[in-house]
């Protein structure tokens, strides 16, 4: 189907492609990942031929079709179902003719191909592909440009899929879906008549739509069979063996070179010592597969634990018009600890419910309470938006860090992956990534009580999702979570709320049972799901929480000490203030005396916190080794 040769490309003298080379079958499922600024979207670009390489090419079957998400969203009067039926020009041409034909035999031809791409049920088809991206009956009649940009984007990928070419190209398409609609998609495209090549960052629609991973690194592209978790289990067996043959060569040339330092200078064995140093030379190293560490993030965890619940909501009604409230009976409550997950279709109201806990909608009817100096960070994609365009993330560090030192402020952008060299950079020119984790930096600055997060992972790839969900686990306050990522959730949530039908309720089963009853297998699959909800995720789950009340002793000593230490410094800070008076020492010598030895103490004390800070954050790091 797809033949990617010798490929190879720069962008702006970078090297992207270093003759890269794979091939895809006509029923492959194939996903391609690798860490963002790799390169993917660009070869898909080289791909459809709207950029050139310098060396080598990608050739598609000869007589096949391609087809994939056009960029700009559709936007007209034409219905959603007008879009996605237009999106099959083969059918909309042999309809167009079959109206004027008047050859018997073109006329016979143009049903027998009409039949043979099942153009009777074209409507239906359609219809049923824009029901799973979540449009009602209803708005599948209502005209393109009364919806939004995301949910066009939604129609546009509609289309495309009805279109079915003979290999489908799809670039993050989950950007725009909610939790329901990723998992359609993933239905959808393990069913898919033709080849697939997928861009994607969702562990579950890897495993659960592909059968081969493309892995992009360092200008190579490498294919593996399976899912992403296959493909993860494989290359970490690979870097195990390499390494193993690392070390065996590494001992073989200790054995060699002790050879030549005990023998060189004798005689008798002078022969043998010099064709041991010629092997010495011409032994290659290993080729190994690196594993290059992504930065962390670090949520700073709330320096004063609060009695539950944080929040309470008691019957409490919310929407934006108070005669038409999208959630209505509303009694939960949020704990200091709590890990919550919120499902539920887009419009079903899940976003007016995180606006409402943090302050941004107030409720129309009923209440809802917090404490008083909760302090709330809350996490949205379109606040990406929003950070000033021209400023810098050091710049935006400063308006929180007056009195900081510089070193200190890009030591705070660099425990969030910000590096040096971008953190000069204004936020326009940042990458979504780079965004994302100035944003993180700044909403998450004081140590907030609640953390909510809605669709936190849009911008990030696999290894930097990894880490995010490392600092969700070790944060030692409360988490609501908004994701269309299902890995993300069942590695970090305790449990799971539903927004439907205007409420907000506890659910009870687990994200896979939801999974089986949005594809219409609840019912019966529901009692097996729930006896195998111990499964190893949630084995993962309750041990993250565990693990974060263990080491919670241990990080209240570290922050005990850094306390210590920075009241410390500030101690001598007043008495060097002190000793620099001018003529102290002439006019009143006991003074500065006293002073010195203070001066003293004060250095030794905080020698001391620093020390035990240090051996508090050993503790810490190696509990999380070990845990």
């Amino acid at each position: 189907m797809l033949h990617v040769n010798d490929l190879t490309y720069r962008i702006e003298g970078r090297m992207l492609f270093d003759q890269a080379t794979f091939a895809m079958h006509d029923k492959t499922k194939m996903g391609l990942v690798g860490r963002n600024g790799t390169g993917k979207s660009t070869l898909f670009k080289l791909i459809r031929g709207e950029l050139s390489p310098e060396a080598g090419d990608a050739r598609l079957k000869k007589g096949a079709r391609m087809g994939w998400v056009a960029q700009e969203a559709p936007g007209g009067d034409e219905t959603l179902l007008e879009v996605v039926l237009a999106a099959d020009t083969e059918r909309a041409d042999l309809l167009a003719e079959a109206e004027t034909a008047s050859d018997p035999h073109r006329i016979a031809e143009i049903q027998t191909r009409l039949a043979d791409i099942e153009a009777h049920s074209a409507e239906a088809r359609a219809g049923s592909i824009l029901y799973g991206l979540g449009f009602s009956g209803q708005d599948q009649t209502r005209p393109c440009k009364e919806f939004s940009g995301g949910w066009r984007m939604r129609v546009a990928l509609a289309a495309t899929l009805f279109a079915r070419p003979d290999l489908l190209l799809l670039d993050e398409p989950t950007n725009y879906l909610d939790l329901e609609g990723v998992m359609w998609l993933e239905a959808y495209l393990k069913s898919y008549p033709g080849a697939v090549l997928l861009i994607s960052h969702d562990r579950d629609l890897l495993n659960g739509s592909v059968n081969k991973i493309a892995h992009l690194k360092d200008g190579k592209i490498s294919v593996w069979d399976g899912g992403y978790d296959d493909f993860e289990k494989a290359l970490r067996e690979k870097q195990r063996l390499q390494m193993k043959l690392v070390e065996k060569q590494e001992a073989h040339k200790r054995h060699l070179q002790a050879f030549i330092d005990r023998f060189k200078a004798k005689a008798s064995k002078a022969k043998q010592a010099q064709s041991r140093v010629k092997m010495l030379e011409r032994m290659q190293p290993v080729a190994t597969i690196i594993d290059d560490p992504v930065a962390p993030f670090d949520f700073p965890s709330p320096q004063k634990r609060m009695a539950p619940p944080i929040v309470r909501m008691i019957d409490m009604a919310a929407g934006y018009e108070p005669d038409k409230p999208i959630l209505k009976g509303v009694n939960l409550n949020i704990d200091p600890d709590d890990r919550i997950g919120i499902l539920g279709r887009n419009g079903a109201g899940k976003s007016t419910l995180a606006k409402i806990l943090c302050d941004k909608l107030d409720p129309i009817d009923g209440f809802r309470r917090k404490h008083k100096k909760l302090d709330i960070a809350f996490f949205a994609q379109h606040q990406i938006d929003v950070l000033s365009p021209e400023v810098s993330a050091y710049q935006h560090v400063i308006e929180l860090m007056p009195d900081a030192t510089e070193a200190q402020r890009r030591a705070r952008l660099a425990r969030f992956g910000l590096p040096q060299d971008r953190q000069e950079t204004p936020a326009k020119s940042l990458s979504g990534g780079e965004k994302a984790r100035l944003l993180f930096n700044l909403i998450t600055f004081e140590g907030p009580h609640l953390l909510i997060l809605d669709e936190p992972t849009n911008h990030l790839d696999m290894d930097s999702r990894a880490e995010l969900i490392n600092a969700i686990n070790a944060y030692d306050g409360a988490v609501i979570l908004i994701s269309h990522d299902r890995y993300l959730i069942e590695a970090c949530v305790d449990r799971l709320w539903l927004v439907a039908d205007g409420a907000v309720t506890p659910y009870a089963e687990d994200i896979e049972t939801y999974r089986q009853s949005l594809l219409g297998r609840g019912a019966k699959d529901g009692p097996k799901k729930k006896l195998a909800a111990m499964d190893e995720k949630s084995v993962a789950r309750r041990s993250a929480a565990e693990m974060r009340k263990a080491l919670k002793p241990l990080r209240d000593e570290i922050t005990r000490w850094e306390k210590e230490a920075d009241r410390l410094r500030g101690v001598i800070e007043v008495i060097d203030k002190g000793l620099a008076a001018p003529g102290l020492y002439e006019k009143d010598p006991k003074t500065a005396t006293d002073l010195q030895i203070k001066r003293a103490k004060a250095v030794e004390l905080l020698d001391t916190a620093e020390m035990n800070w240090l051996e508090a954050e050993e503790k810490l790091e190696l509990a999380q080794a070990e845990g």
